[in-house]
């Protein structure tokens, strides 16, 4: 699938559980194996959607004063890899 569907999974299950839960940090595993062209995941998400997913994250960090622990996972592309990590840094550490 491409990103479409996950986030719109995202903002129909995650964003009220997280709301629900209102937990003391978030901590995102940052799995990049869903990415275009990795040869295990099988997934076509490009590195826009993983960015919008760290930007939900970011969002939803409000509930625990900003603090995010994130982790990097897998991706076995390199290129990718490299890419889709940039996008999700520059995401992270985007002002606001």
């Amino acid at each position: 699938s491409d990103g479409t569907t996950a986030l719109k999974v995202w903002d129909e299950f995650v964003t009220p559980a997280v709301e629900a839960f209102q937990p003391e940090f978030l901590l995102i595993s940052a799995g990049f194996d869903a990415r275009i062209g990795d040869p295990i995941g099988g997934l076509r998400w490009d590195d826009a959607t993983f960015a919008e997913m760290t930007r939900r994250c970011r969002k939803l960090a409000r509930h625990c004063d900003g603090r995010i622990v994130s982790l990097l996972e897998g991706g076995y592309q390199p290129q990718g890899l490299a890419s889709a990590a940039t996008a999700h840094v520059l995401a992270l550490a985007e002002p606001g």
